[in-house]
């Protein structure tokens, strides 16, 4: 028996502030769409140029309030060709939320406080 990992999800306040982040800050692209006939959800699914793994975005109608994250210590990692480049990207969307220097990575906040950890290739 396989199993092969697919997508991670995600629970969003504003959909389109969403997708514009993800897109803007770590070049993900649409994959596909969900929208309930009823309106009570938006589901999105982006990925990285391979296509290999996918974050679903989930954005419910009816929830009222920010995302308790707990003590937000998950988090979802990338992995980047030119780790300068994409600190200057974050440094400059004012995103970067924790940096460790002595391991040479760095962490971003998405617009509902989510942390995405920033690595570079040659790590």
């Amino acid at each position: 028996m396989k199993f092969r990992i697919v997508h991670a999800n995600i629970n969003v306040t504003d959909i389109n502030r969403s997708v514009d982040f993800y897109q803007k800050a770590l070049g993900l692209h649409e994959v596909r769409r969900k929208e309930a006939e009823d309106g009570s959800f938006i589901l999105v699914f982006l990925a990285d140029d391979t296509n290999t793994f996918q974050i679903e975005l989930t954005w419910l109608r009816d929830k009222e309030g920010p995302y308790d994250l707990g003590d937000n210590e998950s988090h979802i990692a990338f992995v980047t060709d030119d780790f300068e480049k994409a600190h200057a990207l974050h440094q400059e969307m004012g995103c970067i939320c924790y940096e460790n220097e002595a391991m040479g990575i760095y962490f971003i906040e998405d617009p509902d406080g989510y942390w995405l950890e920033i690595i570079p290739e040659k790590h």
